[in-house]
């Protein structure tokens, strides 16, 4: 039998909340959908993100630069007709955007190169002043519309991964700097508080870091943080309509959020905030890794530990409602979310909802659990099945202080246990869809059906308080993340009570003799 791992009464210090503090979406277009719309309400509810990111706030989709032609001249327009909409639903649902400045809208590009299905235009502006002006106005209207003391809280990201040819033409640094440095400068026009920064760097390519802490320091240009994205799969083996791809261990993923401190010290960007704009598993959104069991195991210690290197990180994405690479020909289909389209949770779902449900302040962490409290005496745990150890089930017992409104609880009351699980099949719609036969297009019923299985198993139990604590024991299956919560008791006794008695016909002289 494990030995009690012993979690201190004394808090190590308060819960970080950098896990929650952004979260990716697909392109901001589809914001305009109802089952976007639907995804993202229910995130924000069971959830509660801060801040959230996507590409294309400038692309044409979003209409905000139009050109017309008459008379012989090009008349140009702002239009924020879509813009308003995404922002004012998403600051109805309490969740603030993290500016991402991009794509080119096609009328200021200097080529035809595009990315993705939706065409986003990936070439640096003809004309960097009609660039400027473009970010310039839409700056000044959403400041206008919701008010600078609003804006601020808005962090500005310059571009999307620009040290790779897919994303910025040719991956040209020196063109990438330039239109960094008008842009911040532009933003600081604009009002020197809001917060500009970059450059959201692609997985191996640190060596852009010491050349743009150079740049930005020669050329005394604004940067109020910095930005990378993490991924740690391998070359994908491409199947039709999917991949498969070998993943690095968890561990290489907070090794990614490192680096960019790693690579700044000693420049002037060293102490700046360090947001990781993008991480997940895989970086395809056609990898079935993201469906499952596993994918929440493997990132629940990465969830765990974050905090400690960085400011945010952000999964990408929160909902299947993505069209990167075309629309997904099947409802599980390995997309990115943690939703499926119509709703339905995916296990990593469930790992960030119990992350939410976390106490205030941490009182342990280790390898395979993180212990929290809140000031009433609730404890709060998240324990997973470390992924490489390879084991079909994995033992965690953990000595709990147990207190009440911050009294120590007596010996012999109680703590009401509750937990819930999701693995293999438990709170796992994608094993249900499985053995449904993978239905593309499932039926209103299996969508039913689908959605009640998504729900975590749920048990419950009571714990006898010795010694000032209890001792929970949790027998985790194949790649499980469980959540369990123990809330102090406090009995209520009143004559004649006696559940021995429930089924009746026993009377008072049975239970004499019985006692005896």
């Amino acid at each position: 039998m494990t030995d009690p791992v012993v979690v201190p009464a004394a808090p190590l210090g308060p819960m970080p909340d950098a896990w929650r503090r952004c979260i990716g979406t697909g392109r901001l277009n589809l914001a305009l959908r109802a089952d976007y719309q639907a995804s993202l309400a229910r995130v924000q509810r069971e959830i509660g993100f801060t801040h959230i990111r996507g590409h294309g706030l400038l692309s044409d989709d979003m209409g905000l630069l139009r050109t017309d032609d008459v008379g012989g001249r090009t008349h140009r327009r702002y239009s924020f007709t879509y813009v308003d909409q995404v922002h004012d639903f998403l600051l109805s649902l309490g969740i603030r955007p993290f500016l991402e400045l991009g794509f080119m809208p096609s009328a200021l590009a200097s080529g035809p190169q595009t990315v993705f299905w939706w065409k986003g235009n990936i070439t640096p502006p003809a004309d960097v002043d009609a660039w400027v002006a473009v970010v310039q106005a839409l700056l000044r209207h959403v400041i206008d519309r919701y008010g600078i003391d609003e804006v601020r809280n808005w962090p500005i990201e310059v571009w999307n991964e620009p040290n790779l040819d897919v994303f910025w033409k040719d991956a040209d640094q020196d063109a990438y700097f330039r239109l960094y440095a008008a842009t911040a400068r532009a933003v600081k026009e604009v009002d020197a508080s809001l917060q500009v920064g970059g450059p959201a760097l692609a997985p191996g390519c640190d060596a852009w870091w010491p050349p743009f802490a150079d740049f930005v320091e020669r050329h005394d240009v604004p940067v109020d943080f910095v930005s990378r994205h993490a991924y740690s799969s391998y070359e994908p083996a491409e199947i039709p309509f999917g991949t498969y791809q070998r993943l690095m261990p968890p561990s290489a993923l907070l090794d990614q959020f490192a680096e960019p401190r790693a690579h700044l010290a000693g420049t002037r960007l060293a102490d700046l905030p360090v947001h990781i704009t993008e991480f997940n598993t895989s970086y395809r959104p056609d990898n079935p890794i993201h469906d499952t069991a596993y994918n929440a195991a493997y990132l629940a210690p990465v969830l765990a530990a974050g905090g400690d290197l960085v400011d945010s990180f952000s999964y990408w994405t929160f909902s299947d409602v993505f069209e990167e690479l075309n629309i997904p020909t099947s409802f599980f289909h390995g997309g990115f979310g943690l939703l499926t389209h119509r709703q339905v949770a995916k296990p990593t779902f469930h790992l960030y909802a119990f992350m939410a449900r976390l106490g205030s302040e941490v009182l342990a962490r280790g390898v395979d659990h993180l212990v929290c409290t809140d000031p009433d005496g609730r404890v709060t745990v998240l324990a997973w099945h470390p992924v490489e150890s390879g084991d079909s089930r994995h033992e965690l017992a953990l000595s709990i202080p147990c207190s009440a409104s911050g009294s120590p609880q007596p010996d012999g009351s109680g703590m009401f246990v509750r937990r819930e699980r999701v693995d293999e099949t438990a709170g796992n719609a994608f094993t249900a869809w499985r053995e449904l036969g993978r239905p593309a297009s499932p039926t209103l019923r299996q969508l039913d059906d689908l959605q009640a299985c998504a729900n975590p198993a749920l048990e419950h139990s009571r714990l006898t308080v010795d010694h000032g604590r209890v001792t929970l024991r949790l027998s985790l299956s194949q790649h499980e993340v469980t959540f369990v919560e123990l809330t102090p008791v406090v009995d209520t006794v009143y004559d004649g009570l006696d559940d021995r008695r429930l089924l009746g016909g026993v009377d008072d002289r049975f239970l004499v003799a019985h006692e005896r």
